[in-house]
């Protein structure tokens, strides 16, 4: 649909299998690996940068804009594609800092980018940083840059075609593996991965499902407006059955909860694979408290959709959680 560059190593990235996992819960368990991309420390925004980051370059920018949390993983690898491109990269952010640069804001600096962190003065998050925004972006352009802005998870209507390559492809991945009429889940943010997927999956009509698993609150009139936004851009012949599931959101986006790393530590200790704290983490939260809830039936084929972001594992907030309970397995003999 438009041109894109090509940073995405492996491609595809695999679909594996779990036994272990399997095994455990009595359901046949796949894993699409975004998180194995490993350029920028990795995850699912590569391939949407694939497609933003060639309409900053053909529109001669020269410093590139987006926002986010201040722990943003699609802040982190924006940064290292600006980087590998020869562009600036600012990043907005609202919330403060306690001095320690962890995670991804450590990364953010290694790659070169600028990070505007704006204090949060209890407003809605999208105003302050929209205010913020429009006065770094007035800045650099008084300075003579060529400014490109990329909103929040680079999701807009070209992002997401990042995702419609990922559904084709784990079409295809599927059908090669006889994997037929599974569930695919994916943790909704920004909702560009999600809506993405959704495009793709029924543009190709794929006899595979999809159920997004929101880790943040989540507003189905933003998600139909983004898709009706989409529909008119590229001309899609169906409509808009969304599945998301949001009774898994928990305290709130990013914020550390003990059935979250309980899940982490079930991928780890079955199958060797981190999740994040943030999304994949809480999605697989989300699939393990759906199995014992019943919704995901015996035998049933399930796809999950790994978006990368292990950084987060490193920030202060939830590595403290995780030292805390994990202490006691270090052993200390003379």
């Amino acid at each position: 649909m438009k041109p894109k560059l090509s940073i995405l190593d492996p491609n595809p990235t695999p679909l594996q299998y779990l036994s272990g996992l399997s095994q455990e819960l009595f359901r046949e368990i796949y894993i699409k690996r975004d998180d194995l991309t490993p350029f920028g420390g990795g995850g699912n925004k590569l391939r949407k940068l694939e497609y933003l980051m060639i309409e900053a370059l053909n529109s001669q920018a020269t410093t590139i804009v987006t926002v986010g949390a201040p722990q943003t993983n699609h802040g982190r690898l924006t940064a290292a594609v600006a980087a590998k491109f020869g562009l600036k990269c600012i990043i907005v952010a609202v919330g403060d800092t306690d001095g320690e640069l962890s995670g991804n804001l450590l990364l953010d600096g290694i790659f070169g980018a600028r990070v505007v962190l704006k204090h949060d003065d209890g407003r809605d998050h999208d105003v302050q940083l929209e205010e913020t925004v429009k006065k770094v972006m007035a800045a650099e352009l008084k300075k003579g840059e060529q400014v490109y802005f990329i909103p929040m998870g680079g999701s807009d209507t070209t992002g997401m075609l990042g995702y419609m390559d990922c559904a084709r492809e784990l079409d295809a991945q599927a059908k090669e593996q006889q994997i037929d009429g599974a569930t695919v889940y994916v943790a909704v943010g920004s909702m560009g991965t999600y809506l993405g997927l959704y495009c793709g999956l029924k543009a190709i009509q794929s006899n595979l499902k999809l159920v997004g698993i929101a880790v943040m609150p989540f507003d189905m009139e933003k998600l139909k407006a983004y898709f009706k936004q989409a529909k008119e851009e590229y001309g899609f012949d169906f409509d808009g059955d969304f599945h998301v599931e949001t009774g898994y959101i928990g305290k709130g986006y990013n914020e550390p909860e003990p059935r979250v790393r309980e899940a982490i530590y079930t991928m780890a200790r079955h199958e060797g694979i981190l999740l994040d704290p943030c999304y994949t983490g809480k999605m697989f939260a989300g699939v393990l408290s759906m199995i014992k809830e019943k919704k995901i039936k015996l035998g049933r084929q399930v796809i999950l959709v790994h978006t990368g972001g292990m950084p987060g594992l490193y920030t202060k907030a939830h590595r403290i959680k995780f030292e805390n309970e994990l202490k006691n397995q270090i052993e200390i003999v003379k």
